[in-house]
């Protein structure tokens, strides 16, 4: 039987979770949006058949659905994941999981109650080199990971001003929170172990400045709101004694955007990564997997020649969403790692408010 889904929210991200699901055999049968018109737009695009302006009605005409998709503000992913999976339906929700982890641990305990997938758009993870690189560690050629550094930075990268993404109220925070898939990815190459403490720092230079806004047109809006960092630096140790340090950015003085997880394992490192010409634009991007090993008293560079993939993941993503509910495939991130990396989140943010390492309960 052919998994049927609603798509709340109709931004641009529709189109690949559009393409994912289809790929995986669902059918995408509702979509709901409160902006006028937004959900008609969305429906016409992508070939949906019902229209809906709030949730609620959605949910109540539309009987037949299966699975939702959510594609909202931050603020927005806990309250519409718990309604959902209160009605019966499968999750799939955008990054951040939601605004913090106790939004998360009631999103999953909502979740068990209801016997219901709960997912997020991790989908760094699902790209071909992610994949690609987690067989050699899984098969034991990397041993076990010691260090990673985890790198999301932008020169010229904020998100508009005064919008909701720089709205912590909306959004949780700024760079930290919007850019956290190189921290998810290198939590999952190190098979996501337990904190032991994390300690950080924030910065908001350039926050105002529009010389650093990004390429995306989003507009900004006057008199809006701006109370997030552009820029985070941190470490965080885990109880197995591995390490992480992570620099994330949306505006700092780098020659360029560079996504990248560098590796330091027992038997080998490694580097996932993409660097862009010109920061924020797919098109420019310049994708590389490497394996760094000794082999005969010699220090041995490989390259993993992967497929190319523009949409980093998502829509491999969004069809493991499908694959997972139907039983076709295990699932490439699950709610508890969610709810530990919105910890170190948390924690990274407190860290950087008091000044002092945040130790893991």
């Amino acid at each position: 039987m052919s998994i049927k889904v609603g798509v709340i929210g109709a931004g641009w991200m529709v189109k690949y979770h559009a393409e994912g699901f289809r790929a995986a055999g669902a059918e995408i049968v509702a979509v709901a949006d409160p902006l006028p018109g937004a959900a008609e737009n969305a429906a016409k695009q992508w070939n949906i058949a019902k229209t809906f302006d709030t949730v609620d009605r959605m949910l109540a005409e539309a009987p037949e659905i299966d699975a939702v998709s959510i594609i909202v503000p931050n603020k927005f992913h806990a309250p519409l994941a718990i309604q959902c999976l209160e009605a019966g339906k499968h999750v799939f929700c955008e990054k951040p999981p939601g605004l913090n982890a106790a939004e998360v641990a009631e999103m999953i305990e909502v979740a068990k109650v209801a016997g219901k997938t709960l997912m997020f758009n991790f989908n760094n993870r699902a790209r071909p080199e992610s994949q690609a690189m987690k067989k050699y560690v899984d098969d034991g050629t990397v041993g076990t990971i010691n260090s990673a550094q985890a790198k999301w930075i932008r020169r010229t990268g904020i998100p508009g001003f005064g919008g909701w993404f720089t709205t912590k109220a909306m959004s949780g925070g700024g760079a930290t929170i919007d850019l956290l898939h190189m921290i998810d990815l290198a939590l999952y190459l190190m098979g996501y172990p337990e904190p032991s403490h994390v300690l950080a720092n924030t910065f908001d230079t350039h926050i105002t400045d529009p010389g650093f806004k990004g390429p995306w047109g989003i507009p900004d809006r006057e008199g809006g709101t701006t109370d997030v960092e552009c820029a985070a630096h941190g470490f965080v140790r885990f109880k197995t004694g591995q390490v992480l340090s992570l620099q994330v950015s949306w505006a700092e003085m780098v020659k360029r955007e560079e996504v990248s997880v560098v590796f330091q394992g027992t038997k080998a490192g490694g580097k996932v990564e993409r660097l862009f010409g010109r920061d924020g634009l797919d098109e420019t991007a310049i994708d590389t997997c490497e394996l760094y090993v000794q082999e005969n008293g010699n220090s041995v560079n490989r390259t993993i020649i992967t497929e190319a993939c523009e949409d980093m993941g998502r829509i491999h993503s969004a069809s493991n969403f499908i694959h997972t509910i139907n039983g076709t495939a295990e699932p490439f991130n699950t709610p508890d790692q969610a709810h530990k990396l919105m910890w170190i989140i948390d924690a990274l943010y407190e860290s950087a408010k008091t000044g002092k390492p945040v130790s893991y309960k």
